[in-house]
């Protein structure tokens, strides 16, 4: 009989891991980090709930780090197996890895500082640099709807969740005794309304249903209303001269922002002399983005093609789609934005700008009236994206405290989740009889709100306790 036990992504919407166990093998599905408030964080540093060197393969749904960020922890804690994933997930994982080891990096040199003052014992990262590539060396990429066996009795078959490039819907087969049973596990299911990638794909039967519920207790606002309040604020910030601010996380969210400007050019309403992509890592992540476009959804993919006329070199195609697009790769030329007054369209990380060079453009640009700061993905509490959303009138960076003076905008529809009604409609492909079904990824009343409304359709679903363990 095989068992499922959470062990992540349970009492919240971060730490995804499941382990699946049968009488020959054992199964990971996911590795990634807790995210957010201090005391959720701290569960990083503790010991991997099982035995690292018993784990025969890890399959893996998609690159974000909440999926994927202790990778490196299982690895250095003794897993010799493989890691399954698509083709695109292999390309960004690199990025974000290295990326999260060198911030841990940073905020250990910072903190060793305190704590030295203050006579304390230093403090190590999380994990290195080093650890990274090690975890590296054991991921494999696989083909969408590839059927591919990972480990003795178990195959996994991934269809595309939509979400972000490579994100994945996991179909899981296991073969005990000659009988098989399925698990299916949701990942993160895409927004249908978000651009370049394709709707989730939808799947028919499971024994076992793992559905996220970020987004459970609410949907999105349209795109249409959406992209029509980007326009005028476009339309407002080129007829008083200002620059445009868009804190942006660098995978998925950044790239729609480019294509949805893109449009606007297309158009002939996109009046600014120049775009900016003021980020190192979203610059590679929209390099990967340009060399998957063939996985673009039909519809985007031809206006790129149809508009852009496609140049002869396939990895410009957003390029050609938005010519004004510029990058700037290099610390000074990041430095040399600050000297532009007007007619600029910064896009900059981080998201919620509690880091990156998003930071140094608010000095330089939020007490300009003429400026404008539009904010595209969720600000969490705590961060000083929610401040500015909440009305602050001041912005701290280092020893400045800049007066906000500019136009603040939050426009709610880009999100790269499914809102509930879409969770909804991916459940009713399913056949009779229904999988049974267990609700994760979600804070406590997401969770319940979808619970209620997948009732009403006739599901009995089930919210596990962390440690829960399920026979199947």
């Amino acid at each position: 009989m095989a068992t499922l036990t959470f062990h992540g992504a349970i009492e919240g919407v971060t730490g995804s891991m499941y382990l699946l166990s049968t009488q020959k093998s054992h199964v990971l599905l996911d590795c990634g980090l807790f995210q957010g408030r201090r005391a959720e964080e701290e569960a990083n540093s503790k010991p991997l709930p099982f035995d690292p060197s018993s784990i025969d393969a890890v399959i893996l749904s998609h690159a974000h780090l909440d999926h994927s960020g202790r990778l490196p922890l299982l690895v250095a804690a003794g897993f010799s197996g493989a890691i399954y994933m698509t083709n695109p997930t292999s390309e960004l994982i690199e990025i974000l890895l290295k990326d999260a080891a060198s911030l841990q990096q940073r905020d250990a040199e910072w903190e060793n500082k305190r704590r030295r003052r203050a006579g304390k014992d230093d403090i190590e990262p999380l994990y290195s640099l080093e650890d990274v590539e090690q975890a590296l060396t054991f991921c494999e990429g696989v083909s969408y709807h590839q059927r591919t066996t990972v480990a003795d009795g178990v195959d996994v078959r991934f269809v595309d969740a939509g979400h972000i490039l490579g994100s994945a819907i996991v179909e899981v087969f296991v073969d005990e005794e000659g009988r098989e049973k399925k698990l299916v596990f949701s990942g993160d299911l895409g927004n249908s309304q978000a651009a370049l990638l394709n709707d989730p794909e939808s799947v028919a039967d499971a024994d076992v249903l793992l559905l996220e519920s970020t987004y459970g207790d609410r949907n999105h606002r349209s795109m249409e209303a959406t992209l029509l309040e980007f326009e005028e604020v476009i339309e407002e910030a080129s007829k008083n001269g200002g620059n445009i601010l868009i804190p942006s996380f660098a995978v998925g969210r950044t790239q729609e922002i480019i294509f949805r400007l893109g449009e606007l050019y297309q158009k002939g309403k996109l009046r600014h002399q120049a775009v900016y992509l003021d980020s190192p890592m979203a610059i590679a992540v929209t390099e990967i983005y340009h060399r998957y476009q063939h996985v673009y959804n039909p519809e985007d993919k031809q206006a790129i093609e149809r508009h852009g006329k496609q140049s002869a070199n396939p990895q410009k195609s957003l390029h050609t789609f938005l010519p004004v697009l510029r990058y700037s790769s290099s610390t000074e030329e990041s430095m040399a934005l600050n000297k532009l007054e007007r007619g600029a369209i910064i896009i900059a990380g981080s998201g919620m700008c509690n880091g990156g060079r998003i930071r140094h453009h608010l000095k330089h640009n939020l007490w300009r009236r003429q400026s404008h700061v539009v904010f595209v993905g969720f600000q969490a509490h705590g961060t000083p994206g929610r401040s500015l959303v909440d009305g602050a009138k001041t912005y701290k960076i280092g020893g400045d405290e800049i007066s906000v003076r500019a136009q603040i905008h939050t426009l709610g529809g880009f999100s790269a989740h499914a809102g509930q009604t879409q969770l909804l409609d991916w459940l009713s492909h399913f056949n009779q009889p229904k999988p049974r079904l267990y609700l994760v990824h979600g804070e406590e009343d997401a969770k319940q709100a979808l619970q209620r409304a997948a009732e009403l359709q006739g599901w009995r679903s089930h919210i596990p306790e962390l440690g829960h363990v399920i026979e199947f």
